[in-house]
């Protein structure tokens, strides 16, 4: 679905490319996330990705071909969803969507359905003026979705929602993939990324880190150690034993034979403490 080669961006009078040497690509069916700090270069990609940016150098393909090839038409085959919702603020909710689903030549979705899978149903004919920052990320990937695309790209899909809402974006991101689409999230929530991406490119100042499933690297870079907590007298126990040889560790063996037993799990580490190991940045 993408495949980027060699890709150097430079905003006009800046010293330093935004992103350079770019090389990576999205499989069909694929949630892929573009994972890093802000000002890394993850919005810049996207940008040249969905044709706004054509001044670049590289080799650039989008649904098979060359982002400076494809006019207007790619935007029938293309979600996109802002971090910075942009609506028509003195139009309804509903006006909003049919108003972009009007733009299109295709089949769009049913905008009452739409909005109630974001849970905006009972605001339809509220003007977006009038929406919490939160609602209007919601009506933002509502619009992403409208033309059924087979290819999405989403900026912080999740930023301003409380932990509800973000879940039914999430689900509703799992959902598009299950269909059949493809899915190019740029994001500095490690979260996020680990929860619904099939595979994430960490990106730091406009260069590929490192590109693997989550599973991959959290098993590479995880300890193989396993925790056991327990009480004793009412007191937490907790102890740490290698994977290796657990059936035959009469320790291990004892403390998960505890009365007491509450958790037992592996030391699996996180995104963003992978994040930080690989680059020795943190994210901000």
């Amino acid at each position: 679905m993408i495949e980027v080669n060699g890709l150097d961006f430079a905003y006009p009078g800046a010293k330093e490319p935004a992103v350079s040497n770019l090389e990576f690509r999205v499989e069909d069916g694929e949630i892929f996330g573009f994972l890093g700090p802000n000002g890394a270069g993850k919005s810049t990609t996207q940008k040249v990705l969905i044709g706004l940016l054509r001044d670049y150098r590289g080799n650039v393909s989008v649904l098979e071909r060359e982002v400076r090839d494809w006019g207007s038409d790619l935007y029938e085959q293309v979600g996109v969803g802002f971090e910075l919702p942009v609506h028509f603020g003195r139009l309804t909710a509903r006006e909003n969507l049919n108003y972009f689903a009007s733009l299109y030549k295709g089949e769009t979705e049913d905008v009452g359905h739409l909005l109630e899978r974001v849970d905006l149903l009972d605001q339809a004919d509220v003007r977006v003026e009038r929406f919490s920052k939160g609602m209007r990320v919601r009506l933002s990937f509502a619009r992403a979705i409208l033309c059924r695309p087979r290819l999405l790209f989403l900026d912080e899909p999740t930023t301003g929602l409380d932990p509800l809402s973000a879940r039914r974006i999430k689900d509703l991101i799992l959902e598009h993939r299950d269909r059949g689409a493809t899915v190019f999230i740029t994001t500095h929530d490690m979260s996020t990324a680990d929860e619904i991406c099939d595979r994430v490119a960490f990106l730091l100042d406009g260069h590929i880190a490192l590109i693997d499933a989550p599973r991959e690297l959290k098993v590479r870079h995880g300890e193989r150690r396993l925790r056991v907590e327990y009480r004793v007298n009412g007191t937490l126990e907790v102890r740490d034993f290698p994977l290796e040889g657990l059936a035959e560790n009469d320790a291990f063996l004892r403390a998960v034979g505890q009365p007491t037993l509450e958790t037992v799990h592996t030391q699996e580490t996180s995104l963003e403490n992978i994040f930080i190991r690989v680059t020795g940045r943190e994210l901000t």
